[in-house]
């Protein structure tokens, strides 16, 4: 890794891209190693667990309709769950994009952190600055972005599309490919849309945007949540009220947090201003 401030060729950044890429790719190819031994373990435990009626988000939904004294109809009595694998390969090709990724989630730590490594040196001292401990929160939201995906999109989806009929005669088949691509989907894109805040953050602490521009565009960028929201799930309204609530969310929170860190990067600011002022006999120590 280049030093901070030491002067590198371009030939010289790109050996150090590459050793990143190489890092990177390294660990991710391990992780995904490690996921395809346990792959069906993991498969039957994990990503089929939406699919049964037993699943911890139906059981919670169900027990809080029977503390609101309601009936069973929060309860998913029987999901009528069953895949299909139309081709040969399907499964094994079903194998590799599950282990591509749970072996990315796995590693988007180490992965954010090496590109960090590679980015940190190149830039100035206020952006670096502004810049500390943010990719902390980059790993920790893409997580949770994944986590709430998994907990609470991806099994309301699958329940929605189980139980919506367009006409008794449809008999509804799920293939192999259809799940696993609807799964996938949810836990990657999803974790990329709770990354949010981070960048909020990072553009006000160098002053690319304040609080003020986030209130006064709220409304344009509530159109473009609803788009992305659109973009990364299924056509179906329940999956995309279920994301932009928690985007619509996460953008006020960003603005929370784009005033605070605007008024961190003011008051040094002020309080520079303020020192010349003790040139009229007043000694700063």
């Amino acid at each position: 890794m280049a030093a901070a401030g030491k002067e590198m060729s371009f030939l010289e950044h790109l050996e150090e891209l590459r050793w990143t890429l190489v890092r990177s790719a390294g660990v991710l190819v391990a992780c995904m190693i490690g996921v395809f031994i346990w792959i069906e373990e993991i498969y039957d435990g994990f990503v089929m667990a939406p699919s049964r009626p037993d699943f911890i988000t139906y059981r919670a939904l169900c027990g809080l309709g029977h503390r609101l004294g309601m009936d069973d109809s929060f309860c998913v009595q029987d999901m009528k769950f069953n895949l299909f694998s139309n081709t040969p390969q399907q499964e094994f090709m079903m194998s590799f994009s599950l282990s591509f990724t749970f072996g990315l989630i796995v590693a988007s730590p180490f992965i954010i952190w090496q590109f960090w490594r590679f980015v940190a040196p190149g830039l100035k001292v206020g952006e670096r600055r502004a810049a500390r401990g943010v990719m902390f929160f980059v790993a920790l939201l893409f997580l949770l972005g994944a986590a709430f995906a998994y907990w609470v999109l991806a099994p309301m989806s699958f329940q929605f599309f189980n139980t919506y009929s367009l006409s008794p005669g449809i008999q509804k088949i799920w293939t192999l490919d259809s799940y696993v691509g609807i799964f996938n989907s949810f836990l990657l894109w999803t974790g990329v849309a709770f990354e949010l805040p981070v960048i909020m953050v990072f553009l006000a602490r160098i002053g690319l945007v304040g609080p003020a521009f986030l209130r006064q565009y709220r409304r344009h960028a509530y159109v473009v949540i609803l788009v992305v929201a659109a973009i990364i799930t299924p056509p179906d309204v329940v999956s995309q009220v279920l994301v932009t609530l928690p985007l619509a969310a996460l953008y006020e929170i960003s603005i929370l947090l784009a005033a605070r860190a605007e008024r961190a990067r003011l008051v040094p600011a002020a309080t520079s201003r303020a020192v010349p002022g003790a040139r009229s006999g007043t000694i700063a120590r």
